[in-house]
């Protein structure tokens, strides 16, 4: 996410904090290079010409001359200069003072509109509270089936008539009235794709919004599609009336152009942004978080939530009890392996780190970090829970046993082996040496 934008971002900010004054020539440099950035990342020219004229006024205001650490002035300016750029309106739900809260997505065809809907919902079920989904996109075929499917594996109630009309009207009110007899606080209205340039399908829209009066109206827009994405939902906008934007996609989008201008340009908050496929993978948007990664200071406030939402804290626990009593085993580590990967991809959770565009440059790909996880975790699922408890004692044939039920070669094996048997030796010195917590271990080499 925003790879290249935070390179460069972090590259002019080294520059600026090695030096101990700063002329304003320094400061004119500067400025030029985070333009560069910007219009490399696909914001527009006249934002970005805007962007660096206040930034420029407010740091020649500061005297940075006679400034005491006048590099992190300025990079403070930068962020505060994006998190307005970003942020201004209401990013929160909405809600209505009769119950349910109606949620309508709308999008247009492929813009992750219905795996959306179905985020959302997991994030409001997360919460306690309890919402219902609506299965109003009826053009296409398989629509209502994934909704379906995804509403299956979340357990969240789906509403969905089966028959051959083609109102959408009547399935979103039926679907409202069972959810208000039902005692369902949200309802989430997933509605079919339409262009905003097809006046019969906009006219429908509109017609939807006028009679259900939703409390939100929220557009789902592909990231990946940089400007374009901005200008449809400045049409959008002007053509329905939006309360919020969801980025789905965010993930994908190395430039970060949409998400940094979409809510100057429209003047619609962004509510969501999709942060990869797996349903969990969508992330309420604040602004000075999504500052802060962009500028590559990392987002620590989201990735302690992620993990207090994700991991079992008596379950950590007692591994930390295990690696005090250097009883921990493979076993213990596939259990690991699985709570970080409910945390999401490992490019997800780089992303919340200080410097990750630079941790990411020097890893062969995230998706290659994933699939070694794939197969660390292939590997140790092909063991007998003996073998998991015994590393040191798998024997040649027991290795190639494992080797082949995973897929994998015996060199594989060996080196996740001789990998976890290092592990277990930082694990012994942390035992007999010192109470500092865990943070020394980690997944690193696996």
């Amino acid at each position: 996410m925003f790879d290249n934008l935070s390179g460069k971002f972090s590259l002019v900010f080294e520059r600026l904090r090695k030096k101990g004054r700063i002329t304003e020539a320094d400061v004119d440099d500067t400025m030029r290079e985070i333009r560069l950035a910007l219009l490399e990342a696909d914001v527009n020219f006249k934002i970005a010409r805007e962007f660096i004229s206040q930034v420029r006024a407010k740091a020649l205001e500061l005297d940075l001359l006679k400034g005491i650490s006048p590099g992190q002035q300025i990079i403070k300016l930068v962020n505060d200069e994006i998190i307005t750029l970003l942020g201004t309106g209401n990013h929160e739900l909405l809600t209505s003072k009769s119950k349910p809260n109606v949620i309508m997505l709308i999008g247009l065809q492929g813009s992750g509109k219905t795996t959306t809907a179905a985020k959302i919902a997991a994030l409001l079920k997360k919460k306690n509270e309890s919402p219902l989904l609506v299965a109003a996109d009826l053009r296409r075929a398989a629509a209502i089936d994934q909704l379906q499917a995804l509403g299956s594996q979340l357990e969240i109630p789906v509403y969905a008539e089966n028959s051959e009309t083609l109102d959408p009207l009547n399935v979103c009110k039926n679907g409202i009235e069972l959810a208000r007899k039902s005692g369902h606080q949200w309802v989430i209205l997933d509605t079919g794709g339409r262009l905003q340039t097809d006046k019969q399908l906009m006219k429908e829209l509109k017609t939807l919004k006028t009679s259900l009066e939703p409390s939100d109206s929220l557009l789902v827009v592909d990231a990946m599609t940089g400007q374009d994405a901005v200008n449809t939902a400045s049409e959008f906008n002007e053509q329905i009336g939006l309360t919020g934007l969801v980025l789905s996609k965010l993930d994908g989008d190395t430039r970060g152009g949409a998400a940094l201008t979409a809510n100057h340009v429209t003047g619609v908050p962004i509510k969501f942004v999709g942060t990869g496929e797996k349903i969990h993978e969508l992330e309420i948007f604040h602004a000075e978080r999504m500052a802060s990664r962009i500028l590559g200071m990392g987002d620590i406030v989201s990735l302690v939530e992620r993990a207090q939402q994700e991991i079992d804290q008596e379950a950590a626990a007692e591994i930390e009890k295990k690696i005090r009593k250097s009883q921990f085993d493979l076993n213990d580590f596939l259990g690991q392996l699985e709570q970080v990967q409910k945390m999401g991809s490992i490019s997800s959770i780089l992303d919340m780190l200080p410097g990750a565009s630079k941790v990411k440059s020097q890893l062969p790909s995230a998706d290659l970090s994933e699939q070694k996880l794939r197969r660390t975790k292939a590997m140790i699922s092909s063991m007998t829970m003996w073998e998991r408890q015994h590393p040191d004692r798998i024997n040649g044939s027991r290795r190639r046993r494992i080797a082949q039920g995973s897929g994998m070669t015996p060199a594989d094996l060996n080196q996740l082996l001789n990998q976890f048997k290092h592990m277990q030796k930082m694990m012994k010195q942390f035992a007999t040496g010192s109470k500092r917590g865990l943070s020394g271990f980690g997944i690193n080499g696996f």
